[in-house]
């Protein structure tokens, strides 16, 4: 078996969101040797931290498209399966903030919080562009909205961090609850 994970959450490094991917990551790789691990990283400027060299049985790769072009991409238009960027796969697993269409494979995607639905004055909500640095910040609300579109629609598996999360997905998103299932920090 051959399952994709998008790992460009590990880029910024010490957040919650970071933190759960990559103790969700370490446990997976050493509970099943046998399964085959493809890591999808995308960041214009960031460097991976974390390790996989070690690792036989994951393969990484790396990629330098900004998330802006792959929320229009894959959240927006929807196009370009994960499969054209790092091969045949039969699970694909999403995390934060993209949601690329498949070819074939399954999907799961790992669910936070619905803080863009609950308490939208609290995230980020307007595109800025920095001309001097060269730099588009996204409106994270609606990127957001976007993503979780896609995740009500295709996601066969949609693993939450909390029973407040799921709670959430049912009431908020409408999602059922046999897709969705409770996965805490401390695995």
């Amino acid at each position: 078996m051959r399952i994709g994970i998008d790992v460009s959450q590990l880029a910024f490094e010490d957040t919650g969101v970071a933190n759960y991917l990559e103790n969700l990551l370490s446990e997976l790789f050493r509970l099943n040797k046998e399964i085959e691990y493809v890591l999808f990283y995308s960041s214009l400027r960031k460097e991976l931290r974390f390790k996989t060299q070690d690792l036989k049985n994951v393969q990484l790769r790396k990629f330098r498209i900004p998330p802006s072009i792959l929320d229009i991409l894959w959240n927006r238009l929807h196009i370009f399966p994960i499969e054209n960027f790092i091969g045949d796969i039969d699970v694909f697993m999403t995390s934060d903030w993209i949601e690329p269409p498949t070819r074939k494979a399954k999907k799961a995607t790992i669910l936070y919080d619905l803080i863009v639905y609950k308490y939208p004055e609290e995230t980020h909500s307007k595109t800025e562009f920095n001309p001097l640095r060269f730099i588009i910040s996204p409106n994270i609300v609606a990127s957001q909205k976007r993503k979780l579109k896609w995740v009500k629609k295709e996601s066969d598996k949609i693993l939450c961090i909390s029973e407040a999360t799921k709670k959430d997905a049912e009431e908020i998103l409408g999602i059922e609850s046999s897709r969705l299932e409770v996965i805490g920090a401390g695995i």
